[in-house]
């Protein structure tokens, strides 16, 4: 609430009040995080099963088999997705830069190779997704927390 303040040459001006650094107040409470934590990875999923059905088929009519497919990659993609976000933050942060790099590669050469690329290229693409990842979640985790996984500043 501002205040008015009589200034030197008696017309009265208004402070501001302090402003306070810290944590961004939580506009949702737990059981909205705990939905959110459960329907962001099927959300994900879908997409990534869409996606893999999509260029497995390359364009040509959608077929029981492409979407009996499109659904099994969804899901495999959301449980290992839940996975990694309930265990990767036990982890060590080289290993949970591993986990999530190692996630990234194997998706992104699962979408490449149904692209109807060669086995080789899709590895080779793989390992450079995944190491790039690597990187900078190493560089991110390294710089935001200690050693024992506490988050610094």
């Amino acid at each position: 609430m501002a205040q008015a303040v009589p200034a030197p040459g008696g017309t009265p001006r208004t402070t501001r009040p302090a402003v306070t650094t810290g944590p961004p107040p939580n506009v949702f409470d737990a059981r909205v995080h705990r939905i959110g934590r459960l329907v962001s990875p099927v959300l994900l999923g879908l997409v990534y099963g869409y996606w893999a059905a999509a260029n497995r088929r390359s364009g040509g009519p959608i077929t029981g088999w492409n979407l009996l497919f499109g659904f099994v990659t969804a899901l495999v993609f959301a449980v290992v997705l839940m996975a990694l976000l309930t265990f990767a933050p036990r982890l060590r942060r080289e290993l949970r830069a591993l986990a999530w790099a190692a996630f990234y590669g194997c998706a992104f050469g699962f979408l490449y190779s149904q692209a109807g690329e060669s086995i080789l290229r899709s590895i080779g693409m793989s390992l450079v997704v995944a190491v790039v990842g690597f990187a900078v979640l190493f560089y991110h985790y390294y710089t935001h927390e200690d050693a024992a996984g506490h988050r610094v500043g």
